[in-house]
């Protein structure tokens, strides 16, 4: 058998070479990596880039990379990284203009015009009005129709390099991206862009806004020739004065066509398309003569003009300025569309971004309500005298929303809804309210000596021996409230209106503003009366609910807030019972025993047994409305049969008939648990009214109210023969309520007044006519 040789190890001196006498025997020797992995051979992903790199596979008995295979792997990631930044510098933006190429179509120039009206709608959505540059103020013309001398004024305000520029300006792109990314706005845009920008209603400050006005500019570029540019670009923008497009702006500020327009003509145009509101000559000359030379002097530096040209040239004379535009109405519905204006620049949205921007905007209006709130003022003026004039607000409680909103017949007239006028005995509930909040608080139950005294008298029925604040607001006795007003102080009562929501000026107020001697607005007294009906919160009147842009951006929603409190529940629920019974009274009660709380007043004229202006206001939990009648002169108001007007009679009328119809879907809703402050009221009806003729003032008494703006002459001194009238009944102090209950506004005796005022603080050509004739 065959013998296997015994094998020699190695010497620890690296390895013997073998004698040829010494059989040899074929080892397996330890191959390294490194030599695997330059060998041929299937490899993956990973290691094939690894390889691209100058990376070995990883391992580790890996070598490490010498200094030189360190500094080429180094050089090549360099080279990679420059090559692939270049790539997304070069590549992305390609690829982004191939998309926005795609899917952004060119508008029209009838497009980019849709897309600058503005819609008003009802709060169910139902269409208002649509203001659009319709025929009249926007007529096409072509780019022969237009002089060059005006062509240069454009393009000397707007864009000089127009026609060597490719449409588009990069550097004022890059430094509108640059601000916008630093959290400010601004960049310039060459004609095309503003062209398109207007097409596309794009004030949207965003580069995504900028990334689309930049691939259109292009595509518009590519398309149309500088002149076809141009043209549609005059033909689209907005001009101010309700005018869209070269032509209409001529009209609407020279009174000619636009061929006709001359060099400095132009430049005035030119002027005013950057900002229509603010270099509108009407408006501001100074700015307009500003702009106008700038636009000139530009003409001149481009050769556009000579000179001697620019030295002869006057700044030319405009047409008068009239407002309005299509979509506004000469009816009751252009009051509602100008209230929508006047909150909007209260808003900060100016007339240009109204009449440009394509504002689509969500009225609080109620279409049905509205409607019911016309109906009610004609179908109750029908037949009467035709220099009388009404208003009518409604006010939803609970949020501010203004439900109906009618000023009058004339549309482009006075809007009678936020003409001032004084609102007679509506005011005495501010008094009880100012009352409840006193400290110590005045009850509804607390008693006072309701008898005429000297230059101060009451209505016909109106007297009462001793009644209580509730008692008093029934009856409408101007005694009990100026005793009332005096009390608590009559910067108290002022405060009280305030905080409630009245916001015309009450400037030094006396006792006599119990009996609405200060001008307030309808819309005032039925959002004051709101804040009562809502439990002490006040919302802010307001007709707008959302302003959306026509590319779908929210300008603006109407806070869903629960509103400011201005005073307690306990105390509006107070207010509120003290004016339960005077609908009644007054036979203006609601059907379905709907309750009610309201008040009317009536102002006196100058002319004795006249009265001048006449209101009925009150309110649900879920509507509050205000109706006011007088007239343009501030003239006596009597009805066909010659019959002076009061709070009760045709104001009244049409607040039952609107409130009739206006509730009449919704369920009985009670004000909630009155738990009194103070002493309680009493539950007896006030004092029967006396069947006396009505009472003439005296000879010593001073005429009725004097003509508005003329001085008011002093109130006679108090006669001292006359008997002083009685204290108040003090609240029993189990009575007071709770002590800190309406404390916040109001606080403090004012120790000073009495409780019954001299007769010099009462004018009798205030008194309350509310519920029989005066005089």
């Amino acid at each position: 058998m065959s013998t296997i040789p015994a094998l020699r190890p190695p010497s620890s001196s690296g390895g013997e070479t073998p004698t040829g006498d010494e059989p040899t025997v074929a080892t397996a020797a330890v191959t390294p990596a490194s030599a695997t992995a330059s060998r041929p051979g299937p490899q993956g992903p990973l290691d094939l880039l690894r390889r691209a790199l100058g990376d070995r596979p990883t391992s580790q008995h890996r070598r490490p990379l010498t200094p030189e295979q360190r500094t080429a792997r180094r050089r090549r990631r360099i080279r990679f990284g420059v090559l692939g930044g270049i790539a997304s510098v070069v590549l992305l933006p390609l690829l982004m203009l191939g998309f926005g190429w795609l899917f952004f179509a060119v508008p029209t120039p009838d497009e980019a015009v849709n897309n600058q009206v503005a819609l008003i709608s009802y709060a169910d959505g139902s269409q208002l009005t649509r203001l659009v540059p319709e025929q009249g103020n926007r007529t096409k013309v072509a780019t022969e129709q237009i002089p060059v001398p005006v062509r240069n004024a454009v393009l000397s305000a707007e864009d000089r390099s127009f026609y060597s520029n490719p449409g588009f300006d990069f550097s004022g792109i890059a430094r509108a991206a640059w601000n916008q990314l630093r959290g400010g706005v601004g960049g310039g845009s060459t004609i095309t862009q503003q062209y398109v920008k207007n097409a596309l209603v794009g004030d949207q400050v965003s580069i995504w806004r900028k990334y689309k006005e930049l691939i259109i500019s292009l595509k518009v570029s590519q398309q149309k020739s500088k002149d076809e540019i141009l043209t549609d670009y005059l033909n689209t923008i907005y001009f101010g004065r309700g005018a869209y497009g070269i032509q209409s702006a001529s009209q609407a500020y020279f009174g000619k066509n636009v061929a006709q327009l001359t060099a400095p003509e132009g430049a005035l145009l030119a002027g005013v398309i950057q900002s229509p509101s603010r270099w509108d000559p009407a408006l501001d000359p100074a700015k307009a003569v500003q702009r106008w030379d700038f636009v000139m002097d530009g003409m001149v530096s481009q050769g556009w003009l000579s000179p001697a040209e620019r030295a002869a040239a006057t700044f030319p004379a405009t047409a008068q300025r009239r407002t309005g535009s299509s979509g506004s109405f000469s009816d009751s519905r252009g009051h509602v569309v100008n209230a929508v204006k006047a909150e909007l620049d209260s808003l900060g949205i100016s007339d240009q971004e109204f009449s440009q921007d394509g504002l689509r905007i969500t009225t609080t209006i109620d279409p049905a309500q509205q409607q019911k709130a016309v109906d009610a003022a004609h179908q109750t003026l029908a037949g009467q005298p035709g220099n009388l004039r009404s208003a009518v607000v409604a006010v939803d409680p609970r949020s501010g929303g203004i439900k109906a909103y009618y000023g009058g017949d004339n549309g482009v007239g006075l809007d009678y809804a936020r003409v001032r006028k004084q609102p007679g005995s509506t005011f005495k509930p501010f008094v009880a309210l100012a009352a409840l909040m006193h400290d110590p608080p005045i009850g509804l139950g607390t008693t006072f000596n309701g008898k005429e005294q000297k230059g101060l008298r009451n209505a016909d029925g109106a007297d009462c021996a001793r009644c209580d604040v509730k008692q008093a607001m029934t009856i409408s006795n101007n005694v009990v409230f100026t005793t009332l007003a005096a009390k608590v102080g009559p910067d108290s009562v002022a405060a009280a209106a305030k905080a409630a929501g009245i916001t015309s000026p009450l400037d030094d107020p006396d006792a006599r503003l119990a009996l609405g001697n200060k001008e307030i607005t309808p819309l005032e007294l039925a959002s004051a009366y709101a804040t009562i009906a809502d439990g002490g919160v006040w919302h802010s009147p307001h007709v707008i609910s959302s302003i959306v842009t026509s590319d779908n951006r929210v300008l603006y929603q109407a806070p869903e807030s629960s509103g400011e409190r201005r005073f307690s529940v306990q105390v509006a629920r107070n207010v509120t019972e003290a004016m339960l019974g005077v609908a009644p009274n007054d036979g203006l009660e609601l059907p379905g025993d709907q309750p009610v709380a309201a008040k009317t007043g009536t102002v006196q004229s100058r002319f004795d047994g006249e009265n001048n202006d006449a209101w009925m206001s009150g309110f649900t939990p879920t509507l509050s409305t205000t109706v006011w009648i007088g007239t343009d002169m501030n003239s006596p108001i009597r009805t066909a049969s010659g019959r002076p007007i009061e709070g009760a009679t045709v104001p009244g009328k049409v607040w039952q008939r609107f409130m009739s119809d206006a509730v009449e879907d919704e369920p009985t809703k009670g004000f909630g648990t009155f738990t009194p402050i103070g002493e309680a009221p009493s539950e007896l009806p006030p004092n029967a009214p006396t069947t006396s003729a009505t009472p003439t003032p005296s000879a010593s008494a001073e005429p009725s109210v004097p003509p508005s703006g003329s001085q008011v002459p002093p109130p006679p001194p108090p006669d001292p023969a006359a008997p002083p009238a009685d204290e108040s009944t003090a609240p029993a102090p189990d009575q007071q309520g709770d002590p800190s209950e309406g404390r916040t506004l109001f606080g403090g005796n004012p120790g000073t007044t009495t409780t019954t005022p001299p007769a010099s603080d009462a004018e009798p050509g205030l008194q309350d006519c509310s519920t029989t004739p005066c005089g």
